[in-house]
């Protein structure tokens, strides 16, 4: 192994130095400028492709087949306009983000390499604390919650294949540990990916995986309906008489969040947008990233709602793939549940590298000579280079999110609680408030008072949302045991 030093340090000589010649280690500027962007770092090499993959993979979570659930409790006519609402709002706020990525020039100015950056540099100082604590929050929250995810769709398999070889007499309980454990195993060889900026080929191949499961299950959907001959459901959703009136508003607030949050990815938006290469600007291709992104998304989400609701009318499973809506082909669903497991392998690296990436930079700051990398020759491949601080730090944070998710197997609903608290402030009032301050939008004039009156009303949908996530926890509690679960 041949020791020597990461180029983390030399980039940082770099930073806000704008077009300036530079060399590194006695490299011409001439040369730097082939291999190295307008900052010191190694040159972004992102494109629309790569950009739409990142937001799918981090969009299309397995989430987006509970959305016949969430149609259920709001019928044909409140569905179908949430998400329309929701995908318009994203787009919006996705485009005001985009152009936070650089403050001043669109094209060379200053770069804000993360989303708390980008708070700080336009915000100030005082706003940044919150929002890395909600932003971090988030991130860790939904490590754990793919981690449950997972071992959902692993134990789906193979209770699918007991349900096929018993007949369907024997219930098949399965414990979810084993299947945590093993995913958890998975994110440690695929959390030693150095960047976000190396993660491209997991991304397109999970982009790819979460279009196969939406794609089997709006088939399924889409065959129970021929089978029955009729569209089920209703214009309201589920009806007061079948579920208590308490239950059916909770109902609507946990639908209304499992849509607001299909479509959150703001959090993640900047340090997507920080691999991508220019010219044209990052906020160009970003924006265009976006529409292909969202319009593809919500035509999959409505398709796949619509669907799995015309099938199932209001008994509608939480899952369509995972809570037996269906039941053959049993090995197609098979399919389908391994292609859940594929796409929640990239997405769980798409959102855990932003926290990897502030950990050791910090840690960088604090301790320098943590950045050292050692060259491991790998007979047939490139060199690899091992940071033992990397491999060490970030095991042990696979083990821990691990060990919470079999700890507390219901956290899905913690998840949603923390999507609550956190979709309004980083999908909706960062982003507003930023555009507000670079644009410099007069206070009450009409555009300032549009984008208020967007963000208060997403405020309350958070809100709603939360208190929709409490009350499942609280009747989670009731059947509790750590370390237990089974399915």
């Amino acid at each position: 192994m041949v020791e020597y030093t990461s180029r983390t340090n030399l980039s940082h000589h770099h930073q806000g130095s704008g077009m300036e010649a530079h060399s590194i280690d006695g490299v011409s500027s001439q040369t730097d400028s082939k291999f190295f962007d307008d900052d010191g770092h190694v040159k972004r090499t992102g494109t629309l492709w790569t950009t739409s993959s990142h937001i799918i993979t981090a969009v299309v979570g397995s989430g987006v087949l509970s959305l016949a659930w969430a149609m259920a409790q709001m019928g044909w006519v409140v569905g179908p306009a949430v998400m329309i609402f929701f995908s318009v709002v994203t787009l919006y706020t996705t485009s005001l983000l985009a152009d936070c990525y650089r403050c001043g020039d669109p094209v060379s100015g200053k770069r804000n390499y993360t989303f708390m950056d980008a708070v700080q540099t336009i915000l100030g100082r005082h706003y940044d604390t919150f929002c890395g604590f909600v932003q971090y929050s988030n991130l860790y929250g939904t490590a754990i919650g793919y981690t449950i995810a997972a071992s959902i769709s692993m134990m789906a398999i193979k209770r699918s294949n007991c349900f096929h070889s018993s007949g369907g007499n024997d219930p098949c309980h399965i414990s979810s540990n084993p299947y945590m454990i093993s995913f958890g195993i998975i994110q440690i060889v695929f959390s030693q990916i150095p960047d976000f900026h190396k993660t491209w080929w997991l991304s397109i191949v999970a982009a790819i995986m979460s279009f196969a499961y939406s794609i089997i299950g709006l088939a399924l959907g889409i065959a129970k309906v021929a089978e029955t001959g009729t569209f089920k459901g209703s214009l309201t959703g589920v009806r007061i008489g079948t579920v208590t009136e308490a239950q059916k508003v909770w109902g609507v607030f946990q639908g209304l969040g499992d849509i607001a949050f299909a479509y959150s990815y703001s959090q993640i938006l900047i340090e997507i947008q920080d691999t991508i290469k220019s010219p044209p600007s990052e906020a160009k291709t970003m924006k265009k990233a976006a529409k292909i992104s969202i319009g593809v998304t919500t035509t999959f989400y409505m398709l796949c709602g619509f669907m799995g609701y015309a099938a199932f009318g209001d008994n509608a499973p939480g899952n369509l793939l995972t809570g037996f809506g269906f039941y053959n082909p049993f090995w197609l669903i098979d399919i389908a549940n391994a292609a859940i497991v594929i796409h929640l392998v990239g997405a769980y690296q798409v959102y855990a590298q932003p926290l990897f990436a502030f950990v050791e930079k910090w840690a960088s700051k604090r301790w320098p000579k943590v950045d050292t990398e050692y060259k491991v020759p790998i007979p047939g491949f490139a060199s690899y280079n091992l940071s033992p601080f990397r491999l060490v730090w970030r095991t042990v944070f696979v083990i821990i999110t691990t060990i919470v998710a079999m700890l507390i197997p219901f956290f899905n609903d913690i998840l949603g609680l923390l999507g609550a608290l956190g979709f309004w402030p980083l999908s909706v009032f960062f982003p507003v408030e930023m555009s507000i301050k670079q644009n410099k939008i007069p206070k009450w004039s009409q555009r300032w008072i549009g984008m208020q009156i967007l963000s208060f009303v997403c405020l309350v949908v958070s809100v709603a949302a939360a208190i929709g996530s409490v009350a499942s926890i609280v009747v989670d509690l009731q059947k509790y045991k750590p370390f237990h679960v089974d399915y």
